[in-house]
């Protein structure tokens, strides 16, 4: 019944629906216009013209391919279902996602990633902006963020010390946390030293865009390019936090091999040279043991009854691959911790 609701959505747009493909939480849909993806969203009435705005000047340029979302017969860009879910209808490729494994699509997704942000930038010299500033959420200071998740990885500690039987992954939290946490305030006082902040709030005040969630299953390989998707996490921070979370979900994949990291920034390079200080900032927030925290976080959140052992080598994992990260950071960006 869900899914006929779905599909009634569809017959909100001006278009002809050939066929539909149901994956994880949207529809393909194969249509006289192209293919199209319909998708559940949790994108507010306010922001999503203001997405449509920044996708459809992108679009324009031709310089990068992306997920523009689709105007119904009224005018509307979210459709909600008979049962109150809303839905979103975004333009969609021919393709496949990018494979981790094959370094030279990493490389082309670094290339693209600073295409990106040299064509949000251009956005901003324009004379008058699609949107008036201050109108995208800002970025937490990341001084901040990181500071609430070295407390929460203290009030961790405190919950499992006082637990009175421990299973596998609270002991191994236990043993490890002290190293860890260290680590984690080393990397706090280091950013508060550093032109970190200055950075901040530069990008907050000039109203720099961030895709928010720039990672290999957001990015489509369509023939010899990609399309850049799923940008509902847009918001105006330090541009370069992309390129930081970017690396990092693809440095785990490669036990941080620094012939491939130095690669990746090489490839970005190639299009949009980083400054002094955004190198810092990307080196710092790649040092912050942020794999142990959000394991950690995920763990205390959860239901304790039943451990799942994927946990446990998450955090086997995050403690594991610390030295070769460490050596990445020495070597790739001058950093040690």
């Amino acid at each position: 019944m869900r899914e006929e609701y779905e599909l009634e959505v569809l017959e909100n747009y001006d278009i002809e629906v050939r066929s539909t493909r149901k994956i994880r939480g949207a529809f393909f849909c194969d249509t006289d216009k192209g293919t199209m993806l319909l998708k559940e969203t949790k994108l507010s009435g306010q922001r999503a013209p203001l997405l449509y705005m920044v996708l459809s000047r992108i679009e324009t340029t031709g310089n990068v391919k992306v997920d523009t979302p689709v105007f119904t017969k009224d005018g509307d860009l979210l459709v909600s279902s008979r049962e109150g879910r809303r839905y979103m209808l975004k333009k969609w490729y021919q393709g496949r996602e990018c494979d981790v494994r094959q370094e030279r699509e990493v490389l082309r997704g670094a290339e693209i990633l600073a295409v990106l942000h040299r064509e949000l930038e251009h956005m901003l010299s324009a004379p008058e902006l699609p949107w008036q500033k201050g109108s995208f959420l800002a970025a937490k200071d990341p001084m901040d963020e990181i500071s609430r998740h070295n407390r929460e990885l203290k009030k961790v500690r405190s919950f499992i010390r006082g637990r009175v039987s421990k299973n596998e992954f609270e002991y191994l939290f236990l043993d490890s946390f002290e190293k860890m946490y260290r680590l984690a305030e080393s990397v706090l006082e280091r950013m508060r030293n550093s032109g970190c902040s200055a950075l901040y709030r530069e990008s907050t005040v000039k109203d720099c865009l961030v895709h928010g969630d720039y990672n290999y299953h957001n990015l489509i390989v369509t023939g010899e390019t990609m399309a850049v998707t799923n940008f509902e996490h847009m918001h105006s921070g330090i541009q370069v936090h992309d390129l930081y979370y970017f690396i990092r979900k693809t440095m785990e994949k490669y036990i941080w091999k620094q012939k491939t990291g130095q690669k990746i920034l090489e490839a970005y390079e190639s299009v949009r040279p980083l400054s002094p200080r955004e190198k810092e900032y990307i080196g710092l927030c790649l040092a912050y043991p942020e794999k142990y925290w959000k394991t950690a976080s995920t763990y205390y959140h959860s239901n304790k009854a039943w451990l799942s052992q994927k946990s446990v080598e998450k955090l086997e994992l995050a403690v594991r691959q610390n030295e070769e990260k460490k050596a990445f950071l020495e070597n790739i960006f001058s950093i040690s911790i």
